[in-house]
């Protein structure tokens, strides 16, 4: 009994010493510290500690912001062997391997925001990959896929044509690489003096059209002829019309009155008490021919917020366009002036008509798609809806595949999704692209079995149309912003039946041409 309590008394006196030691250095610590002044950091968590250290010191660089070796641009929380989490009012330095404490607000005085240190971040990355690009340092995305083990297989017959071309362009997609383009026109005052906004192609890739953001505001459009891509120094020529609009140009797309592509569709916004319009302009306005013999514009439909336009080419409903209005779908006739007004309960942020039978397929802010035959009278109600569909965010663009059996839909969650028409279900994904808030198109190369498109993040993603696999990721000459999202056109005849291959790329002042070695 004696022997136990020395014991007990002989613990709780060691206890008593080691928490006396303890405080003391704690008190020690809290002097040292005491004087100093700064900014305030942390260390990493480590895998063999549990504990986090906060000094003060004040760095005395700028620094960079989060690792670029991140598969997401926009990314600053990743190192290259786990994942670091994200503290309040800190963000991580991985050359440092240290956080370091953001400054509050948003201004332009503040030099460290969550903004700022993603943007660097997003350039570092550009800048490595444009780095490898000019050093061709591309690999093929599929193991073992080489030209000629498919001349092999395809010698051997165990590869059809249709399957040889589609892997014979996903090997040339890889070995793109890139050219400036020379843009020549008449006027030498015009080329290059305006930021691209949107470039679409006609059937034949001979010609794009243009829009162009002028500098005091407003907007210019031109016809850019295709037919010196294939030049050793590539050159085109770029014809302005004399039209000149200060609204904003929120949709266009070819039509097909006369001839086909003998026209163009545009959707301009309304500003203060003047109401939006769609024009439909002549594609010979934009000709080296005399200005003098130049017709003037066919029509234009006053309407309101118009979001979206498409040209039907279906015989049934020849010279009829239809445009996405805000909570409304107009189909017009431009020869005969009749209009057809369906309501829809969101916006329509994108549409095209399909060819085998006049039906048009919408794609809402709500995420709703859905088709319309547009021979039917106007019903109360939605019972004209024959199709619907539904995406979790709001719908882009779509675009119909040849069959007409699958719809191709974007949206705004950043989601690519193949939808099978018969079914009502979602047969394919598409990952990879990045968007938030932007309207952006989707390009559809069935007979090259591609898939592109352009992401918020301004990278151009190309997929394999038939696996979902993606091909490439390109980034843009220039630095990354939101009125220098690229626009890009794809074809593997770009300039006519017997033009060249690639992609075109219009970004800022500059037309780039992305061609096949």
């Amino acid at each position: 009994m004696v022997l136990v309590c020395l014991s007990v008394r002989y613990a709780a006196a060691g206890a008593f010493f080691c928490w006396k030691e303890t405080l003391s250095k704690m008190k020690r610590c809290y002097r040292r510290g005491k004087g100093k002044r700064g900014r305030r950091t942390a260390t990493a968590p480590n895998h063999n500690t549990r504990t986090v250290r906060l000094e003060r010191e004040e760095p005395q660089t700028p620094v960079h912001a989060g690792p670029s070796s991140s598969g997401d641009p926009s990314s600053s929380s990743l190192t290259q062997n786990s994942v670091v989490p994200e503290l309040p009012g800190f963000y991580y330095d991985s050359d440092k391997n240290r956080y370091f404490r953001l400054l509050p607000g948003h201004n332009n005085y503040n030099p460290l925001t969550k903004e700022s240190i993603q943007y660097k971040a997003m350039e570092c990355k550009r800048l490595k990959l444009l780095e490898e690009e000019e050093k061709q340092k591309k690999k093929t995305t599929r193991a073992g896929l080489n030209s000629s083990m498919l001349l092999q297989k395809r010698q051997l017959g165990l590869l059809s044509s249709t399957s040889y071309c589609r892997l014979v362009h996903e090997l040339k997609v890889n070995c793109m690489h890139r050219r400036k383009i020379e843009i020549h026109s008449p006027d030498s005052s015009v080329a290059g003096t305006n930021n691209f906004k949107i470039i679409v192609a006609d059937v034949a890739c001979e010609q794009i059209f243009t829009v162009n953001d002028v500098e005091h505001g407003g907007c210019k459009y031109g016809i850019i002829n295709l037919s010196g891509l294939g030049k050793e120094s590539p050159t085109v020529e770029m014809y302005d019309n004399l039209y000149f609009t200060n609204r904003k140009v929120n949709s266009m797309c070819w039509a097909s009155l006369t001839h086909p592509d003998s026209h163009v569709l545009l959707c301009l916004m309304g500003i203060a008490e003047t109401p939006g319009c769609a024009s439909l302009l002549p594609a010979s306005l934009f000709s080296s021919s005399n200005s003098g013999d130049r017709p003037g514009m066919l029509c234009s439909f006053k309407i309101s917020t118009a979001w979206s336009c498409a040209w039907c080419l279906n015989p049934q409903m020849s010279a009829c366009f239809s445009t996405g209005l805000t909570r409304r779908v107009l189909v017009a006739n431009v020869v005969t002036g009749r209009q057809q007004s369906f309501r829809t309960s969101s916006d329509v942020l994108a549409q095209q008509f399909a060819t085998q039978a006049p039906v048009l397929y919408n794609g809402c802010r709500s995420g709703e798609i859905f088709s319309i035959d547009v021979r039917q009278r106007n019903r109360k109600g939605q019972s004209w809806k024959a199709i619907q569909l539904f995406h979790d965010s709001a719908v882009t663009s779509i675009r119909l595949l040849k069959a007409e059996h699958y719809l191709m839909a974007a949206d705004m969650a950043g989601k690519i999704k193949l939808w099978d028409l018969r079914t009502a279900k979602c047969v394919k994904q598409y990952k990879g692209h990045h968007n938030e808030y932007a309207i952006l198109p989707l390009h559809v190369n069935e007979e090259e079995g591609l898939l592109t498109a352009v992401g918020q993040d301004c990278y151009t993603r190309i997929w394999s149309l038939q696996d979902a696999h993606l091909l490439r990721t390109i980034p843009s000459p220039h630095p990354s912003s939101k009125d220098a999202i690229p626009s890009v056109v794809f074809s593997s005849r770009l300039g006519g039946h017997r033009g060249v291959p690639g992609l075109l790329m219009a970004v800022k002042q500059d037309l780039y041409h992305f061609s096949y070695d």
